[in-house]
């Protein structure tokens, strides 16, 4: 915490009331005050919180949406946390950068939606991954079936049965009494409870607090259980109409049971003979077939498939890259964040970063003697030119002498070749031409040379140096193969380097 303040703000006043016991129980025994802001509380609780929060009394708040409303003030706001990440759209999760400039954030989810993935696949965010599941936790057993009254009812009772409980989930709220009350009349050895977001604070409260301490082992509910709530004997969901949710929300429905180290069932109900649309059936077999632990990161990326990875830039969920096509729209994304990582401003001009031409007039190839496979000598070519420097030419050279035997002399210049581009782009040269004669290099608008070394090498050594123009320097000298004709390039480019 290091004297500021941390805020972390969660999409349901439920999970926020259980974060705020965890973190209440896990700082019992740090000077580290933690509050929270929620719909449970009264008004008088709430403005005392605000009050608080303001003078910097507390150190932690947990809540909803409320935390980004315009009456609640931080002292010195360090971090945001934001659980469930999904959950909240572009504006909310930016309006924390508006406060402060130099704010962090962290922001977790199981199911990263496809905007927020395709961002950390790209660079512009840092993603990490928990693949680890805690000890003794097994998979969700995922069924996708057509809805039958024998099917609930087998379900439901082989979990009553064990000792356990069931979610049920129905996501209307005008007649989910009416499916409670069905499913009594189904299963009459079962209690079942009624929970949605339109009820009071305290009879949702009550609801959750009774089905937490097993005074009714069948909860009918709504999306509201969706995030977060933690309840070890509850091993088997029942969500009906599973067609009509999303891939991360099933995943994160399907994630409320089998936190204990009971096997735990999921049955995606679909209506009997109603033909699927094609992306819900796309949905549904994703989730059927991801169902190991830590699948949340596969099932992210079948959605960014499905739905399309949207503007990044923006506000909008959908972008604009048809206009200049997937691969181009990409290259300059990847520049983009580059040239700002590297404190330079971002440009939208191509021209700028060409890759340097590179014309010695030799033989550098991979032959086809000696590798004769051409997907295998095209994925090479590929590697070759993302490499970035040195050791990674060198590591790429070392592989394919293992793989392939002792490179013949065309591959060993085409090493050099590649590694001498590299130096050039690296000083801002666009261009190196040579000859047996001379070698012609052109630099490039904005270059890292010194101008005074050039200056004096012609002045110094006017019959090997020449300036042929505003922008090109001639070096003159015999090279009668390939090479002296590398050597001289190469020393040509440290010589450029010296101040």
């Amino acid at each position: 915490i290091a004297g500021k303040q941390v805020a972390v703000m969660v999409p349901t006043t439920l999970l926020s009331q259980q974060h705020y016991d965890n973190f209440t129980d896990r700082f019992a025994q740090w000077p580290v005050k933690v509050g929270l802001l929620s719909r449970f509380q009264t008004t008088s609780q709430i403005n005392v919180t605000l009050e608080q929060l303001a003078q910097g009394k507390i150190d932690i708040i947990i809540g909803t949406h409320k935390l980004i409303q315009s009456d609640v003030k931080y002292k010195d706001l360090g971090l945001v946390i934001i659980d469930e990440e999904h959950r909240f759209g572009v504006r909310q999760k930016d309006r924390f950068k508006s406060l402060r400039a130099e704010i962090d954030v962290l922001a977790l989810t199981a199911t990263p939606i496809p905007r927020t993935l395709n961002m950390s696949m790209q660079g512009v965010r840092d993603l990490s991954i928990i693949a680890t599941a805690p000890a003794k936790r097994l998979a969700v057993k995922t069924f996708v079936q057509e809805k039958q009254s024998s099917l609930v009812k087998e379900a439901v009772l082989r979990e009553i049965l064990r000792g356990g409980q069931v979610y049920y989930l129905h996501n209307e709220v005008k007649s989910i009494e009416k499916t409670a009350s069905e499913l009594q009349e189904l299963i009459p050895e079962a209690r079942v409870g009624i929970g949605h977001g339109q009820m009071r604070e305290r009879e949702l409260e009550g609801v959750m607090n009774d089905f937490y301490h097993k005074r009714f082992n069948v909860l009918v509910a709504t999306t509201i259980i969706e995030t977060g709530l933690d309840i070890p004997n509850a091993n088997t969901i029942i969500i009906e109409r599973a067609d009509k949710f999303g891939l991360a929300q099933l995943h994160q429905l399907r994630g409320r049971v089998g936190r204990s180290h009971h096997q735990a069932y999921a049955y995606l109900l679909t209506p009997p003979g109603k033909k699927l649309s094609a992306d819900a059936a796309k949905r549904l077999e994703a989730i059927s077939v991801a169902t190991e632990l830590g699948s949340g990161f596969t099932l992210a990326t079948h959605d960014l498939e499905i739905r399309g990875a949207g503007e990044l830039l923006g506000e909008e969920q959908s972008g604009q890259i048809q206009h200049v096509g997937f691969s181009l729209y990409m290259d300059m994304l990847d520049r983009a964040v580059k040239a700002i990582r590297s404190g330079k401003l971002a440009e939208a001009k191509l021209e700028n970063e060409e890759q340097t031409e590179i014309n010695l007039r030799i033989s550098a190839l991979i032959p086809d003697d000696y590798l004769p496979d051409v997907n295998q000598r095209l994925l090479l070519y590929k590697r070759l030119a993302n490499t970035t420097n040195e050791q990674e030419i060198f590591d790429l050279q070392v592989e394919i002498v293992d793989r392939f035997g002792s490179l013949p002399e065309p591959t060993k210049n085409l090493m050099r070749v590649t590694n001498l581009r590299l130096q050039a782009q690296q000083i801002g040269i666009s261009k190196v031409e040579a000859n047996n004669e001379q070698i012609k290099i052109e630099f490039q608008k904005e270059t890292s040379i010194d101008p005074m070394t050039i200056a004096n090498l012609v002045q110094k050594k006017p019959q090997t140096y020449a300036l042929d123009g505003a922008n090109k320097l001639k070096y003159k000298m015999p090279m009668p193969d390939a090479h002296s004709k590398l050597e001289q390039a190469e020393t040509l480019m440290q010589t450029l380097q010296r101040k």
